[in-house]
């Protein structure tokens, strides 16, 4: 059985460290938090990057790691600012990024996390919860875009929403979520190879 101490997630990303390990919690396991800013490198593929990032976190903790980067894309944008979202997002701020839309509010979340050092290879999950953009920013909960993403079947923001409840709905809960269920027990056993 794969113990909390053998595989760490790496984000500089507090808000994500708190949905993450309520999402571990939640299905009775611990997870372990290193704060480290890795190098993101520019690319048009979230799991790119995210290969990239574990790299090197493992690299320099030298142990089992993973990562997790999302974008968001939005359909009236063809897409963008997809993984570019967080350069958009300190860039312009939610108002003028709000100002780029039109009637045209669907959009979906990416989530893609990536462990790298528990197999040969680096192993990829990736979850997607679809939505609409909000025509102003809603609630206090949250980081980046959550104040103006409603997800399908929701009326509220994922800033509207505790943790618990944006964990039910998120793009990042979901791929924690066949990350967990890799872990502990679609795996037998855990040994390095």
């Amino acid at each position: 059985m794969l113990s909390e101490d053998e595989l760490t997630f790496v984000t500089s990303n507090k808000h994500k460290a708190v949905e993450v390990r309520e999402i571990f919690r939640s299905h009775g396991a611990r997870c372990q938090v290193h704060y480290m800013k890795t190098i993101e490198i520019q690319s048009n593929d979230i799991a790119e990057i995210a290969i990239f990032s574990s790299f090197q976190a493992y690299q320099l903790l030298g142990k089992p790691v993973f990562v997790e980067d999302a974008g968001l894309f939005v359909d009236a944008l063809n897409g963008f600012p997809g993984p570019y979202s967080s350069y958009v997002y300190r860039t312009l701020g939610l108002e003028t990024f709000l100002k780029l839309l039109n009637k045209r509010r669907n959009a979906f979340f990416k989530s893609v996390v990536c462990v790298y050092g528990l197999s040969r290879a680096p192993v990829i999950f990736s979850g997607v919860v679809k939505g609409r953009i909000a025509t102003e920013p809603r609630g206090e909960g949250g980081f980046g875009y959550d104040p103006v993403f409603i997800p399908a079947g929701s009326t509220k923001t994922l800033a509207e929403m505790s943790v618990a409840e944006k964990n039910k709905w998120s793009h990042r809960a979901k791929a924690v979520e066949k990350l967990l269920r890799w872990l502990y027990k679609d795996r037998k056993t855990f040994h390095m190879r």
